[in-house]
């Protein structure tokens, strides 16, 4: 699977620049949005498919990847206002916005603020994520629950074994590993450091307590697709409220659609490229 055919750039909004990359492609114009401490390159299987039927662009969120990493503009609002402004700049016309985990919640509050900006929204794994309506949390458990790895005095090797000890252990090739590999850089000590800092990630995170979903459904007048991964061997902080939430945006979202996906670990576009690819293209070819 060829995943170089692409071009790459940088749209400058307002003070910061956003990296992106551009499989091109013609049909409907789709954008790929990554989640929490990820970047673009989680698309570099799903993106390269889709392009045979659709125009396809994926964008680093500010603070990961090559984007800029500002000290502030983590809420919801300025990163929606973030992809409104790329659009724009970029001439996307009226986009399916394809979000995964909180890049999820970010497309259902692109769709909920700017409702004649997108023919759809594709929510994987992602999108119904609120924590401050898990039972029995406050912000300081939803901190320390949701706090990232520090990764400090982390060597390149030592990530490699985690990777391979990880929930992608039963699925990684060289090309998911060195995908995962470029959440982070490398500094002159030979330590790793991930992209996105740590002050930053914890920003976001506040950002997903304050963020209510179940209340913003009634807001969304595309169409909406949540797809949701079911699996029974590994069980993070959240998973217990997860199919409650999804029945919910199944119940509120006005033209919404869900799909569950057996076996299938958060990182869906790694895991699943091809069957996820599918649902896209089905969703698209059905508006």
């Amino acid at each position: 699977m060829s995943m170089n055919n692409f071009t790459e750039g940088i749209v400058n909004i307002h003070d910061i620049n956003l990296h992106y990359r551009d499989w091109g492609g013609q049909g409907q114009a789709v954008l790929l949005l990554h989640g929490l401490a990820s970047h673009s390159g989680i698309w570099d299987f799903v993106g390269p498919m889709l392009s045979h039927n659709n125009q396809v662009i994926a964008i680093d969120q500010r603070g990961h990847g090559h984007s800029s990493k500002p000290d502030n503009g983590y809420d919801f609002g300025t990163v929606t206002r973030d992809v409104y402004q790329f659009i724009n700049k970029i001439g996307l016309h009226s986009p399916v916005i394809v979000g995964h985990s909180w890049g999820g919640n970010v497309a259902l509050n692109f769709a909920a603020t700017y409702p004649n900006n997108t023919s759809g929204i594709i929510m994987v794994d992602g999108g119904f994520i609120e924590p401050s309506s898990h039972p029995g949390w406050n912000w300081e458990k939803a901190k320390s629950e949701l706090t990232p790895p520090m990764w400090k005095q982390t060597t390149l090797e030592q990530l490699r074994q985690r990777i391979r000890t990880g929930t992608l252990a039963p699925y990684l090739t060289p090309a998911i590993e060195s995908i995962i590999i470029r959440n982070f850089c490398v500094n002159k000590l030979g330590f790793i450091r991930p992209h996105l800092s740590f002050k930053n990630h914890m920003k976001i995170v506040k950002a997903l307590w304050e963020h209510h979903p179940s209340r913003l459904y009634k807001d969304v007048k595309c169409h909406a697709l949540v797809i949701a991964a079911c699996n029974t061997i590994t069980k993070g902080p959240l998973d217990d409220t997860k199919s409650a939430w999804v029945k919910n945006a199944a119940e509120l979202l006005p033209k919404g659609n869900v799909i569950w996906f057996d076996e299938t670990i958060h990182d869906v576009p790694l895991q699943r490229p091809q069957t996820l690819t599918n649902e896209i293209n089905k969703f698209i070819s059905s508006l």
